[in-house]
């Protein structure tokens, strides 16, 4: 696993790179307003998955299914970093901004890709953590929101990049780092950290997005006497140190103003001196935006010892399912099953949840609760070996699913047949800022077992949401690792696998209609934008951290051997004239 060398003093905590301009842009910046975050326009890409709801769609329909065979590229550009790139180019009026590895900003034009200034913060030396990515910065009014790896948040002027304002959100000393982008509603900055493997407490806190100040903090890891602190052990502090890491951007419902979130797998994985559910781990919660209480939630896997954990926020879509009308918020699980879930003003309902991949971990699931049954020799614990399926990188990892309103079908990218075999684990001693796991590295890094080597492992697949049946899926021989966008043009659009491919596919029926090369493998989240009335559709390459290591896992247990060469370049493309 990737960490970062001891080279620098700890000062560096404090230290901000200048900023450095390269080039100057005539167009005005429109300031991102919560009307415009509402209702985005089709020609920008405001956010992390396009919208509040979290869909990954844009209604732009000049490259479509009839045309998509034309795409050829309009620019690139290369960043200058290796590791894994994973934020979505977000467009605001010809404004293009990514960010890489290295927690970097650069500012582009949009349409001829000059680089126009360019940030990166300074970080300890000692910093030590799992994933060295970034997936993005949040626009609000004519500032850029950014959550660093040495858990500081950042506000800087959109349009020159001058830093603003620095606030720290939590002390990297004790394993606390954050990766994802923020999400702003109303005027409130949103974030949270990640590094349960390092036994953190999870939390999101809101801050305010003219002065930083901080608005409120709600830990995903109860106290005692607070709701959800009896489902933690009454006789140790595990709580204090139980996971529930915030690693993506919350979805937004404005009708309830509650924000979704995505929680971690409790720390540490060995389950045996955590008894009990450990809310609210491998959840999603449901966040009043104006307080940050926890208005509702639901536990995907109670107890979770597999690393099931349940990062991604749900998609918030209003449909007809099953003859009935439903705000759902629907989520493929980690764990493998695919969840229908009913979101109200003050609680989180379960509908229904199937199997999406193969699943031998689970005996059965309650009707009305949706709590799972376990077979408990399947469940990683103390002293004991552990096979189960769906691995521990899950049905779906981190990834976004999208879903295309004009469809109704959602869109997963799956790893089916893929499962794991864990060495026995071991209870591990807490301290600050060290690994708090319990399971050997080497049995995490060389874990994947598929059963029969020549089925199917990756799976692109889309599901109907009005009858929750697969209505189309296209397998792949690898693995596959992709954020997922889909179009107004009836496209889909995926990367992630370890042939460096960035594809198209129909929406509907799922015929690869579009490929291209890219010069290293592709896992960062897609977006699409029109400047001066020319639609483009743009992606990050850049292999590295989870994909990497799965890729390694593979190449430990089967004969061939794939190597991923790294390095980041963005890629936009553009039909023929």
């Amino acid at each position: 696993m990737t960490t970062i060398k001891p080279t620098l003093t700890l000062l560096c905590t404090l230290c901000l790179a200048a900023t450095s301009a390269f080039a100057q842009s005539d167009r005005p910046y429109p300031p991102v307003t919560d009307a415009r975050l509402l209702n985005p326009e089709p020609q920008n890409w405001l956010q992390y998955r396009a919208n509040y709801a979290g869909w990954g769609y844009s209604p732009l329909a000049k490259i479509n299914d009839g045309n998509v065979g034309k795409l050829t590229t309009a620019w690139s550009f290369a960043t200058g970093q290796v590791e894994g790139h994973q934020s979505p180019p977000l467009v605001n009026g010809g404004y293009m901004y990514i960010t890489t590895p290295g927690s970097q900003i650069i500012a582009l034009d949009a349409k001829t890709g000059a680089e126009l200034w360019r940030y990166k913060k300074s970080l300890p030396a000692e910093l030590t953590q799992l994933h060295p990515t970034n997936r993005g910065v949040a626009m609000y009014g004519d500032k850029l929101y950014f959550a660093t790896l040495d858990c500081m948040l950042v506000a800087l002027d959109a349009k020159t990049g001058k830093v603003l304002w620095t606030k720290p959100v939590e002390n990297w000393k004790n394993g606390y780092y954050m990766t994802l982008a923020p999400l702003v509603v109303k005027g409130k900055v949103m974030v949270g950290a990640s590094g349960g493997e390092f036994g953190i407490r999870g939390f999101l806190a809101a801050y305010d997005s003219e002065t930083g100040n901080e608005a409120w903090r709600t830990f995903t890891i109860p106290a005692p006497g607070e709701p959800g602190g009896d489902t933690w052990p009454a006789n140790n502090d595990n709580w204090k140190r139980g996971g529930g890491s915030i690693w993506i951007t919350g979805s937004y419902d404005p009708a309830t103003n509650l924000a979704f979130w995505g929680t971690g797998n409790p720390s540490p994985w060995t389950p045996d001196e955590r008894k009990g559910d450990n809310l609210y781990t491998s959840s999603t919660v449901a966040i009043d935006v104006d307080t940050g209480k926890i208005k509702g939630h639901h536990q995907y896997t109670w107890n979770d010892s597999w690393d099931w954990d349940e990062v991604s926020a749900p998609l918030l879509i209003d449909t007809e399912y099953k003859g009935k009308k439903i705000k759902a918020a629907v989520h493929a699980g980690r764990n493998g099953y695919l969840w229908i879930l009913e979101r109200t003003g003050d609680k989180i309902n379960f509908v229904e949840a199937w199997p999406y991949v193969g699943n031998n971990a689970f005996t059965g699931i309650d009707a009305k609760t949706g709590r799972l049954a376990y077979d408990e020799a399947r469940k990683p614990r103390l002293g004991a070996k552990s096979a189960y399926c769906p691995s521990l990188w899950g049905g779906k990892d981190w990834s976004p699913e999208a879903y295309n309103p004009k469809t109704n079908m959602l869109y997963i990218p799956a790893n089916n047949n893929m499962c794991s075999e864990l060495p026995a684990a071991e209870n591990p001693k807490y301290k600050a800022g060290e690994l708090f796991i319990g399971v050997p590295l080497d049995g995490i890094l060389t874990n994947v077992r598929v059963p029969k080597p020549d089925q199917s492992v990756g799976e692109l697949q889309a599901w109907d949401m009005s009858t929750g049946k697969l209505a189309w899926v296209h397998k792949y021989s690898t693995f596959l690792w992709t954020p997922l966008m889909t179009t107004g043009g009836n496209l889909v659009f995926a990367g992630g696998t370890n042939d460096r491919m960035f594809r198209a596919f129909d929406a509907r029926n799922g015929k690869q209609l579009w490929e291209t090369p890219a010069p290293s493998g592709v896992h960062g989240v897609p977006s699409t934008y029109e400047v001066d009335g020319e639609q483009y559709v743009a992606v990050q390459s850049g292999w590295g951290v989870d994909a990497e290591r799965l890729q390694g896992a593979f190449n430990a247990v089967f004969e061939k051997k794939t190597t991923v060469p790294q390095g980041g370049t963005l890629m936009v493309f553009k039909l023929k004239p």
